[in-house]
């Protein structure tokens, strides 16, 4: 099923009508966790354990998410089956039964860490399919960086997770993005080649060939005025923060990147955006295109110089 550009709908293209919220009484204490597990039956662990995490039960009228968060006599649980905000923000580019593609919001992690592990758009996502099969699962194909907006794709079976993951070099044709950036390239376009190294502190800067992945980087000049460019960028390799450092290297970092070098932040974000992932599937051997527009921001910043 194709939804293009759509924001994340429940499922079913008429509208979603959730079952009605659950209300429960405490006659002992327990933990919040093993509460909910006591009192709804009909549901398997995980899902209990999605709709704590995902702020769909109150206690007292408060939205708790700890599992042990404690449940005192008498206190009024409820339960609803609401979408959390986070994921009603989500646009859905692509899905059929193998694959999912969504443009992720900058400020989401693709997956878990150790400081975060609910609010990822592997979570979120995952949340998603299960609203039509318990059982469905979500399977990582590639990320994004954290700030990094943009074109995402996930596997929903491990099939093709390993089909895509096995070949991935191979089988993408294409990874577009759109980027602003401090100050304009000296050349309007240009391809960056070199060995990608990281320091201690994390920062990836080109170094050694025998130390470092190599990495190469096709920018073209869109538009530019005001101290900013709009560039878009095209990778044929997919190195960690690859992009924001040939660009720092260039001498044009990317806006809002302090990390790398960046003095300004016109957009209040990372402006860097994944804009198009081209792919060809393995099983039918279609080439197949998924693209999310920059936002509406990166334009606007050069309608207003």
């Amino acid at each position: 099923m194709k939804r293009n550009g759509k924001f994340l709908p429940p499922r079913g293209e008429k509208g979603y009508r959730p079952p009605p919220a659950r209300e429960f009484t405490a006659d002992s204490p327990s933990p919040l966790l093993s509460f909910l597990l006591e009192n709804i039956r009909d549901k398997s662990r995980n899902t209990v354990k999605n709709l704590l995490t995902a702020g769909c039960v109150t206690v007292n009228g408060k939205t708790q998410t700890r599992h042990d968060h404690p449940v005192l006599t008498g206190d009024v649980v409820r339960v609803g089956t609401q979408e959390p905000p986070k994921l009603r923000q989500i646009p859905v580019l692509y899905e059929d039964e193998y694959l999912l593609a969504i443009s992720k919001p900058a400020g989401l992690l693709s997956v878990a860490t150790d400081a975060e592990r609910y609010n990822t758009a592997y979570r979120l996502m995952t949340e998603y399919v299960r609203r039509a099969d318990e059982s469905a699962r979500l399977f990582v194909v590639h990320r994004l960086d954290r700030d990094t907006s943009g074109v995402l794709l996930f596997a929903k079976t491990e099939a093709m997770k390993r089909a895509l993951q096995d070949d991935w070099n191979r089988l993408v044709i294409n990874r577009e993005y759109t980027a602003v950036v401090e100050g304009c390239p000296a050349e309007k376009s240009g391809i960056i080649r070199s060995y990608l190294n990281e320091s201690k502190t994390h920062r990836v800067y080109s170094g050694r060939a025998d130390s470092g992945q190599f990495a190469v980087t096709r920018y073209a000049v869109l538009k530019s005025g005001g101290g900013y460019s709009l560039l878009q960028v095209n990778i044929e390799t997919g190195r960690k923060n690859q992009i924001r450092a040939h660009l720092s290297e260039l001498g044009c970092p990317v806006a809002g990147d302090k990390k790398y070098g960046a003095g300004t932040n016109p957009l209040k974000r990372l402006a860097l955006h994944a804009s198009a992932l081209e792919i060809r599937n393995p099983f039918t051997k279609r080439n197949m295109t998924f693209s999310s527009p920059a936002p509406q921001d990166f334009q606007r910043l050069f309608r207003r110089r």
